[in-house]
C-alpha cells in the first residue's frame, strides 16, 4: 500500500465529531499542562529535522555519528550566538538613545495636543488627561513586560541548555526511535511511515532554509528603506519587523509601528512616517509575490485563517513559543494530510484550495 494509493472503502472509517472534540479537549489539557516538558522536546525536535541532513551528509563521507552531530549542533549555535550579541547591541545602542528620543516624542505631542485643541475644541485639560492616561498604561505595560522576561530569563535559560541536549539526542538515538515507532503501528505500514519521515524532514528542511532567506531578504530591503529615510536604528527595526512577518497581516502592522513613531517624532513633516508606511508595504508586497516564491520551493501550504488560530492558541497553551511552534507543526499535519486519503478532509480544510 502505497500513501498516495486510493484508500481501499473497508478501511475507510468514519470518526463523529464528537470524538474529535474530546480528542482536541484531551490533547489541549496535555499539552497546557504538560508544556514545560513539551516545549523543549517541540523546539528540538524541529531543530533536528532542520539539521539532519546536514548530519546524514557527513557521516557519508566517512564522519562518525557524535562527531556529526557535535559540530552541526555547534556551528547553529555559534551562529545563533552571533545573532544574539548583534541584536543585544542593536537594543543597548537604541536604549542609550531613548532619553533624546523620548524629549522629542513630548515636544511632538506637545505640538499636536495645540492644534487638536484649535480644531476639535477640545480642551488643553483634556487633552493632557488622556494622554496621561495613554502613558500610565503604556508604563504599566512596560513595567509588566520587563517583571516578565525577567522572570522568564531562568527559564529561557533552562531551554537553552535543555534543547541543544535533546537535539543531540534525537540524532543520536534516531534509529532508535523510528524502530520504536514501527513496533508500535501494523508491520504494512512501515514502509508508508519510512516515506512520510522522508518526505516531511526533507519538505521542512527546505521551508526552513527558504524561509531564512526570505527574513534575510525581506530585512535587509526594510533596513535599507529606512536607512534611506534616515530612521535611526534602520537594522534593528527592519529585522525586526521581517521577523514579525511570520504572523499574517497583523506582524508588519506590528513591526512598523516603533519606526513609523520615531519618524514622526525626529522629523517635522509627515512625509517621513508616510515614508516608513510606503517601503513596508512595498516590501511586504514583494515578500508576498516575489520573494516568498522564489525563496521557499517547498511551501507548506496552510490557509490564513488556520495560521492566525495557531498562533492564537499557541499562545493561550504555551506562551510565546506556541505562537512560534504550532505554525510549523500545523504545517507538517497540513503534509502528513495531504498523502493519506483517510485525511483528506483535515487537508482540506487546512489548505488554501489549491493543488499542492
Amino acid at each position: 500500500m502505497n500513501f498516495l494509493d486510493p484508500m481501499p472503502a473497508t478501511m475507510r472509517k468514519k470518526i463523529s465529531p464528537l470524538v474529535i472534540i474530546q480528542y482536541v479537549v484531551f490533547a489541549s489539557a496535555i499539552l497546557y499542562f504538560g508544556r514545560q516538558i513539551f516545549v523543549p522536546l517541540a523546539f528540538a525536535l524541529l531543530i533536528s529535522f532542520v539539521l539532519y541532513p546536514l548530519c546524514s551528509w557527513m557521516e557519508k563521507k566517512g564522519l562518525g555519528r557524535m562527531a556529526a552531530i557535535g559540530i552541526s549542533v555547534g556551528m547553529m549555535t555559534i551562529v545563533l550566538l552571533l545573532l544574539s550579541l548583534l541584536l543585544v547591541k542593536q537594543v543597548m545602542d537604541f536604549a542609550g538613545e531613548w532619553d533624546g528620543l523620548q524629549s522629542r516624542i513630548f515636544a511632538a505631542l506637545a505640538q499636536w495636543k495645540t492644534t487638536l485643541a484649535e480644531s476639535f475644541g477640545i480642551t488643553q485639560v483634556q487633552l493632557e488627561q488622556w494622554i496621561s492616561k495613554g502613558v500610565d498604561q503604556i508604563l504599566s505595560t512596560a513595567v509588566n513586560f520587563i517583571g516578565g522576561t525577567i522572570s522568564g530569563s531562568v527559564a529561557s535559560l533552562v531551554l537553552a541548555i535543555l534543547v541543544p541536549v535533546y537535539v543531540v539526542l534525537i540524532l543520536y538515538y534516531r534509529t532508535l526511535w523510528k524502530e520504536v515507532l514501527f513496533r508500535l503501528l501494523p508491520s504494512e505500514s512501515h514502509e508508508n511511515i519510512q516515506q512520510m519521515l522522508s518526505l516531511t524532514i526533507e519538505a521542512y528542511y527546505n521551508f526552513i532554509k527558504g524561509m531564512g532567506i526570505v527574513y534575510l531578504i525581506v530585512g535587509l530591503l526594510n533596513s535599507l528603506g529606512l536607512l534611506a529615510l534616515g530612521i535611526p536604528h534602520a537594522f534593528l527595526f527592519g529585522f525586526i519587523a521581517s521577523v514579525l512577518t511570520f504572523i499574517p497581516y497583523v506582524g508588519i502592522m506590528v513591526g512598523a509601528l516603533l519606526p513609523i513613531t520615531i519618524a514622526w517624532a525626529t522629523n517635522d513633516s509627515l512625509w517621513y512616517p508616510a515614508g516608513v508606511i510606503a517601503v513596508f508595504a512595498f516590501v511586504q508586497y514583494l515578500e508576498a509575490n516575489v520573494i516568498f516564491p522564489f525563496a521557499v520551493s517547498s511551501r507548506l501550504k496552510v490557509n490564513t485563517l488556520v495560521v492566525l488560530i495557531s498562533i492564537f492558541a499557541g499562545g493561550v497553551l504555551w506562551g510565546v513559543s506556541g505562537m512560534i511552534l504550532f505554525v510549523p507543526f500545523v504545517g507538517i499535519a497540513k503534509l502528513i494530510a495531504d498523502h493519506d486519503p483517510r485525511l483528506a478532509t483535515i487537508s482540506m480544510a487546512l489548505g488554501t484550495g489549491t493543488k499542492v
